[in-house]
């Protein structure tokens, strides 16, 4: 079953986005740390979820936010109730799954554990494991080796599972040929939209009316209350920037790890894909073409990067000429890597075979064998050593920062002299309305600000995580309370609005009206646009509600006339003149439909047995508990 997870690692990657947190291989010592304190929230089976599990998985979804969108992600989107209740049920489904693998004797063996380890991208040095940035990272986690491999021996069960619950799943060809004939399914349309500006002119509006709306929607003419702040900001960098690194500690280090900057050779290679599945003879088919484009290369090297862009089936490089940059040993397929590690530079490889398919490389540039210099090393080496001092402090400095923001509330002076800090002064902050970047992208910095203690008595807001070991302290400068805009102001808006609103209503009506005289067979008067054609795969520009209403309509009688309510836009018709559908599907299309297939029947038969051992098991959820805000 371990081959299966080896050999499909996309399908298993989706599968365990739904069936375990994404503790990043940073998580998952919460197995270890966090099992009790802070109350219940829920049991499986007698087998408690604490509060402090959940709120460590909480936060670790938090860093996962800003990882992807940035260090001023609004992290806080992920403390609403609905999504407290769904990492709630990913918890309570990972604890079903891994009372399951203990029933049934589901075990990782050592290799296995030793390989996935290995290849974690970062515990490598120059493409290669590295025991002692291993540690380093375990430590700057504050876990241990056994924590983490515990830990991660429960992931690897989780995907024994989940291979299992894969591997199951099958799709007929017929199926996936059916799936893909709908797809790509094409129907000539052509269309009339009747917008709301063209009878907005027409439309009376009072000025009764106009007052009336003000009046009835305040909301829309608010100017919100506003505040500009001053803060200061404690991070990582500026706790380093207050101790540097000296050139003797640079050096010592180096000395001590001169083996992580031994390089090994590399080389830069370009190749032509010619992609094949497992059938035979649509792998003696893709061989001969590979051998085809050969000669062509042979014959005219220097083009290499055009057939490259003209033949490979290799969607990450082709675009590029092929180009797959450089590379050391390890990085490729076996076969692949022995056949770029032979030739010379700007030699010609014979055909290549690979799970892939077929290749037919080129060696563009070869990087020898080296050592990094000491001062080509440097500034890295001084990154790594001011992140550990940093690592080792920051904890007590977050703490005095914490104390002197709440003990002497008045003022940021103490702050900026203690921690050797430059205040910064924002502009005009609309309340509920975040930076785009920088600390007051933080909506919970945002919302101290217009606290009462902050506007009214002046003082320092709470302490504040802006991002990761990032704290941020602000206090109010100055205020605006909100208020209305004169109806003067707006009154001219207003009455474009109103128009525009009838308009729209008078549009989508005469456009319904219309289509009712077009299925009686009359009303061909209208001005249609030229026909395009149109599939459920390239809609052309076509707005979605318009391209399901048009692939809805019955074809057996054409042409056929469908309306689509656009709204506020009015109201458009459209007419299907045609309707098409290839014979002929293209080999590589059918392979993904039949795959993408497959990956929605084993998610399916993932999440009905997961609902299998919910449906078997006690599960009780402390509703108080969950509703608490983290801590």
């Amino acid at each position: 079953m371990f081959d299966f997870v080896r050999n499909n690692k996309r399908l298993m990657q989706g599968l365990l986005a739904l069936i375990i947190l994404p503790f990043a291989f940073f998580g998952i010592d919460s197995y270890q740390r966090l099992f009790g304190g802070g109350g219940d929230i829920a049991t499986v089976d007698g087998s408690s979820i604490a509060a402090n599990e959940f709120n460590h998985a909480l936060e670790r979804q938090k860093d996962q936010l800003r990882s992807v969108l940035g260090r001023n992600a609004d992290a806080s989107l992920l403390d609403s109730p609905q999504m407290r209740n769904e990492l709630l049920e990913q918890l309570i489904s990972q604890r079903l799954l891994l009372a399951y693998g203990a029933k049934n004797n589901l075990v990782v063996n050592d290799e296995l554990l030793r390989e996935t380890i290995a290849a974690v991208p970062a515990f490598q040095e120059a493409g290669k494991f590295s025991l002692d940035q291993y540690r380093a990272l375990l430590r700057g986690q504050n876990m241990t080796e056994a924590m983490f491999e515990q830990g991660l021996r429960r992931d690897l069960v989780l995907q024994q599972i989940a291979a299992g619950i894969a591997d199951s799943g099958f799709v007929s060809k017929t199926a996936a040929r059916q799936a893909l004939t709908l797809l790509s399914e094409q129907r000539e349309v052509a269309e009339v939209v009747f917008g709301p500006g063209a009878y907005a002119a027409s439309v009376k509006v009072t000025p009764e009316t106009v007052q009336r709306y003000y009046q009835e929607n305040p909301k829309q003419f608010e100017i919100p209350e506003q505040v500009r702040v001053e803060y200061v900001v404690l991070s990582p960098d500026a706790i380093a920037a207050q101790e540097p690194v000296s050139l003797e500690d640079a050096r010592k280090w180096y000395q001590e790890h001169l083996a992580q900057y031994q390089q090994s050779e590399q080389r830069q290679a370009s190749h032509i894909l010619i992609a094949a599945g497992k059938d035979d003879k649509e792998r003696a088919a893709a061989r001969k073409k590979a051998e085809d484009v050969r000669k062509e290369v042979l014959q005219s090297p220097g083009k290499f990067a055009e057939l490259a862009k003209k033949y490979s089936q290799d969607p990450g490089s082709s675009g590029s000429g092929g180009d797959l940059g450089f590379f050391a040993r390890g990085a490729m397929v076996k076969g692949f890597e022995d056949a770029a590690f032979r030739l010379k530079t700007n030699e010609v490889s014979d055909v290549v075979e690979s799970d892939f398919g077929f290749h037919v490389i080129r060696v563009t540039a070869i990087r020898p064998e080296r050592t990094v210099a000491f001062e080509d090393a440097r500034p890295a080496i001084e990154k790594e050593l001011a992140k550990q001092r940093v690592g080792r402090k920051f904890a007590e400095a977050a703490e005095t920062f914490s104390n002197i923001a709440y003990e002497q509330p008045d003022s940021l002076k103490p702050l900026t002299e203690r921690f050797k800090l430059k205040p910064a002064t924002s502009g005009w902050i609309d309340k509920g309305a975040p930076a785009k970047e920088g600390p007051l992208a933080n909506s919970k910095l945002v919302a101290a600000v217009f606290g009462d203690d902050a506007i009214k008595n002046r003082r320092n807001t709470e302490v504040v995580e802006v991002g990761p070991s990032t704290l941020a302290v602000a206090r109010v400068v100055e205020h605006r309370p909100a208020a209305m805009k004169p109806f003067d102001a707006v009154k001219a808006d207003i009455e474009a609005r109103l128009r525009r609103q009838e308009g729209a209503a008078v549009a989508r009506k005469t456009g319904s009206d219309k289509l009712a005289t077009l299925g009686a067979g009359t009303g061909g008067d209208l001005k249609w646009s030229a026909p395009r054609t149109v599939s459920r795969d390239n809609p052309g520009g076509m707005r979605s509600e318009a391209l399901r209403e048009v692939f809805k309509a019955d074809p057996a009688k054409l042409p056929v006339y469908v309306g689509v309510d656009l709204g506020q836009d009015g109201y458009a018709i459209y007419r299907v003149s045609k309707v098409s559908a290839s014979d002929k599907l293209d080999a590589s299309r059918l392979r993904s439909a039949e795959a993408g297939l497959a990956r929605q029947e084993a998610i399916g038969e993932y999440e009905a047995f997961v609902e299998g051992l919910r449906s078997r098991a006690k599960v009780e959820v402390n509703r108080a508990n969950l509703e608490k805000p983290s801590g």
